[in-house]
């Protein structure tokens, strides 16, 4: 037989599950994501290499690359403008992360400088766990790529 305080909580503890439940269904998703390239062809053929996949052709100048939940939308600014680099790098896990590695050095895009004191363009193991390595597009939009598994959450 319950108490009185086992029911309140428990009572309480399905309120918060309740609660956390109706919040985290109106939570905004995050579902695409736009890169700036200067040459649609070109940018094309570099994410094609990099990611190991072919991209879906768009109207309006774009090409959409399906990563997990997020669509990499690659979109060639040239006739309005010089493209932006993402100001902060792109993350991607992988299953693979010496395929991808070795992809990125074929297309001569491993970062030359530093992170945390460790090379930037080398597969490390980072101070907070995770297994990566970065990269930069002809663009000069910053990228890193990380090993499924390692990803830090916080």
């Amino acid at each position: 037989m319950a108490t009185k305080e086992s029911s309140r909580v428990k009572a309480r503890a399905t309120g918060q599950r309740a609660s956390l439940k109706r919040v985290g269904t109106d939570a905004p998703q995050f579902f695409r994501l736009n890169i700036e390239v200067g040459n649609l062809d070109a940018g094309v053929a570099f994410y094609s290499k990099l990611l190991g996949m072919q991209g879906r052709r768009q109207g309006g100048s774009r090409c959409y690359f399906q990563c997990g939940p997020v669509t990499l939308s690659v979109l060639d600014v040239s006739s309005v403008r010089q493209p932006h680099a993402a100001p902060k790098a792109l993350y991607f896990t992988v299953g693979n992360l010496e395929g991808a590695f070795e992809r990125a050095k074929a297309l001569g895009c491993l970062f030359a400088e530093d992170v945390h004191d460790s090379p930037g363009g080398g597969i490390v193991v980072r101070p907070w766990g995770e297994r990566s390595f970065y990269a930069e597009d002809p663009w000069k939009n910053p990228l890193c790529f990380v090993e499924e598994g390692t990803v830090y959450r916080g």
